[in-house]
């Protein structure tokens, strides 16, 4: 495949990018990152993407295609070659699906509602559901993995990329809010697998390091209060 017939429009910090990027290197496909800043919103991400005006958004022969989860299932299905990233069982492709909208439906609101909680006790209720999220992340993993190392069996899948794009974020959660959102003690499970994912050939080259993270957070905070002032 030319390099010129794949572009994603996104940028390395976000999570969502991250996935369309694991996506593309477990399937071995040639492609071109287009720098686009979400926060400025540039005429090219509205005009290509109108209804949510956010990336990532693949673009493969000329025909865009929106939203990160729905991205990854369409280089699976576009592109036959290499591992499948859905598991090839009805089933358990259903099951991961309904994982992977947990994800984006009930555990990333959460992430960003820390940012915004106001006081100690707000704070502490998040931190408490998030708790209970990951609890059920415990569960589905056992049961997804079947004893094996990750959620796909032996090898990175759909739903390994659903959460695994979002490892990085939560622990520079960690680091600022001075609080364990994967306990080894409560997950122990998840645990290890963040700890196989990192180490993994596919993803420890795509996914940025929490410590750099971090500092590109703290960046972006200074530019906008710069902006502001």
């Amino acid at each position: 495949m030319a390099t010129s017939s794949v572009k994603l429009l996104g940028g390395r910090p976000s999570p969502f990018v991250n996935r369309v990027v694991m996506a593309l290197e477990m399937k071995s496909v040639e492609y071109e990152v287009v720098e686009i800043n979400p926060h400025d919103k540039p005429e090219v991400l509205i005009k290509i993407n109108p209804v949510h005006q956010k990336v990532p958004v693949l673009i493969h022969d000329d025909r865009p295609v929106c939203e990160s989860l729905l991205i990854v299932q369409y280089i699976d299905d576009a592109w036959t070659n290499g591992p499948s990233i859905l598991p090839p069982d009805p089933y358990d492709r259903a099951t991961a699906r309904f994982w992977a909208a947990f994800i984006d439906d009930k555990l990333v609101p959460l992430l960003g509602q820390i940012r915004v909680a106001e006081g100690e006790e707000a704070k502490k209720l998040v931190f408490e559901k998030i708790s209970e999220a990951f609890l059920l992340l415990e569960e589905a993993f056992i049961n997804c993995s079947k004893g094996k190392a990750f959620f796909g069996g032996d090898d990175v899948g759909y739903l390994d990329i659903a959460l695994g794009s979002f490892v990085g974020w939560v622990r520079v959660t960690e680091i600022m809010s001075g609080t364990k959102l994967l306990d080894e003690t409560k997950t122990p499970r998840l645990v290890g697998w963040t700890e196989r994912l990192y180490s993994d050939s596919l993803v420890k080259d795509v996914m940025l390091e929490p410590q750099t993270l971090l500092q590109l957070l703290k960046k972006f905070k200074a530019m906008s209060k710069a902006a502001s002032d």
